[in-house]
């Protein structure tokens, strides 16, 4: 009988442990550094919807928090960056939303070059181990990224990952992450000896 309760309360505690691990979240909680630069050449007007809600809904409102800050790049006939701030609250998510709205596209190619070295640029020489640094490349059309596949900025892509919708790409690249890289790579191999 003594058995039966123990058994009976192990039962309830586990159920109730495993219902609170289903309600659990997975939060973040160093700051992160998002880069988004953003095709606003011709090709945009052909998918704007659909990149602008994309960006609201796994941008803006599942990744950024406060504290993160946020750059965006317009990467039409010539890169520029369209806004820079601290997330702070709705209102700092609110601003972002009202600047991707007002994006306007210029020219027929992205300057996706001019827009990566300038955010290789900003980023820190040594990377700073209490923020998180997230870089992402929003491609209207691929005849977009030819130019900067092929051309002298190729290598600002060389670490990088590709979601693909049926007109466009985003590409989440980490241009500072090379010494990284190499580091883990010779700290592997020493460890292997």
């Amino acid at each position: 009988m003594r058995g039966t309760i123990l058994r009976k309360i192990f039962i309830f505690v586990i159920l109730v442990g495993g219902l609170s691990l289903l309600s659990a979240q997975d939060r973040r909680n160093i700051p992160l550094d998002m880069y988004l630069i953003i095709d606003a050449s011709s090709a945009l007007e052909l998918s704007r919807n659909e990149i602008l809600t994309w960006i609201h809904e796994q941008v803006v409102d599942r990744i950024l928090m406060d504290g993160d800050r946020i750059t965006i790049w317009a990467a039409g006939d010539s890169a520029r960056v369209i806004h820079s701030a601290t997330i702070s609250g709705d209102a700092g998510k609110r601003e972002i939303r009202e600047r991707l709205q007002a994006l306007e596209a210029r020219g027929d190619t992205p300057d996706f070059s001019g827009a990566l070295r300038d955010l290789a640029s900003r980023l820190p020489s040594t990377p700073n181990r209490n923020r998180l640094s997230y870089s992402m490349l929003i491609a209207a059309s691929a005849s977009g990224l030819h130019a900067t596949l092929t051309g002298n900025a190729q290598h600002l892509l060389r670490w990088s990952r590709s979601e693909k919708s049926s007109r466009w790409q985003a590409l989440v690249i980490a241009p500072n992450i090379g010494g990284r890289v190499q580091q883990a790579t010779a700290a592997y191999m020493s460890s292997q000896r």
